[in-house]
């Protein structure tokens, strides 16, 4: 598969955007797990236009996690084509134009999903923007606003014709948000629609290696685009690439989340470092052996200071190790 010059390989799993979830802490564990591509946290093109602060920040990337793109989302032509320019000037290897996010902040105000009910403006601003830049621009989206407006099979054929290079759909409508099941039968028509010759990628309940192989064997997607199943658990690329098995220890996976601690802290600061770190310490999949969780949970999610973070991840690494070594006792 391929966007642009950059060869992904054989069914490739891409990391998902998404806002505090995306830092360049868990991105860089993500890619040296086997990630194909990495994404930053998705950025409003009125505030990379205003230069605010917090917004730049999301858009420094290092040279080894690449090939990373950059996502953005407006409700205009101008704002977007804007931004995409600016974007553009950090060198990504794909600017991304969300017409998918479902929160109300977002496609409340008309943009992200909220663009599914103006298709003549998306196709105006995708039109624009492949225009307007040229690094690779692709598109992440839905199957349509409701179950009544399924709508992707008629838009990715507009969205090829407007020069996307790449198109990503998530297996929901906007009305679903993240609730029930994501359905790729409609991503799968789109992929086998012999009209549609750019890369599509599928999106929406990914979370293990045997989710991902369904996909690929029934719907015949180029890819894969993993979101929420990554929390706390950048390995699930490694378990992509190697049938499910990550090959790591209970040591090294605590190692990796410490590691994704220091990273952030350092490039960020103590304090919204460790708030960009801790969602992905209370969600870790490896915690679930720990007896009564809750209580370690709370502390990690109200703690402020690195070492008082690495003390409860340390506590946690001697109870499951306790509770390894009662198993096997047993």
């Amino acid at each position: 598969m391929k966007i642009g010059n950059i060869d992904f390989g054989n069914r490739p799993a891409f990391l998902a955007p998404m806002e505090d979830v995306t830092d360049i802490g868990f991105r860089k564990m993500c890619k040296r797990f086997g990630a194909a591509m990495v994404y930053t946290e998705f950025v409003s093109a009125d505030a990379i236009i205003r230069s605010i602060k917090s917004t730049l920040a999301k858009m420094k990337i290092d040279d080894d996690e690449r090939p990373v793109g950059i996502q953005i989302y407006g409700r205009d032509v101008e704002s977007m084509v804007e931004a995409a320019k600016i974007v553009e000037s950090v060198h990504p290897d794909v600017i991304d134009l969300n017409f998918g996010c479902p929160v109300k902040k977002v496609a409340g105000k008309g943009a992200g999903a909220g663009m599914l009910r103006n298709i003549p403006l998306l196709l105006d601003i995708t039109r624009a923007v492949v225009d307007a830049v040229h690094t690779p621009v692709t598109v992440k989206t839905r199957l349509g606003w409701d179950k009544n407006n399924l709508i992707i099979t008629e838009l990715a054929e507009q969205l090829q014709d407007c020069g996307i290079q790449a198109l990503t759909i998530h297996g929901r409508t906007r009305s679903q948000m993240y609730t029930g099941e994501a359905d790729w039968t409609l991503i799968g028509e789109v992929k086998n629609n012999p009209k549609i010759h750019i890369p599509i990628i599928g999106n929406g309940d990914v979370t293990d290696y045997a989710t991902a192989k369904e996909k690929f064997d029934k719907y015949n997607v180029d890819a894969v685009m993993i979101g929420r199943a990554t929390f706390g658990r950048p390995w699930i690329f490694r378990e992509m690439q190697n049938g499910g098995d990550s090959g790591l220890t209970l040591d090294d996976k605590i190692d990796v989340l410490e590691e994704m601690l220091r990273i952030n802290v350092e490039r960020i600061d103590e304090y919204r470092g460790i708030l960009h770190t801790r969602r992905h310490l209370a969600a870790s999949p490896i915690f679930k052996g720990i007896p009564d969780f809750r209580q370690t949970r709370i502390a990690m999610l109200r703690a402020d200071k690195m070492d008082d973070v690495i003390a409860i991840l340390e506590r946690c690494r001697t109870i499951l190790h306790n509770v390894e070594n009662n198993d096997t006792q047993a």
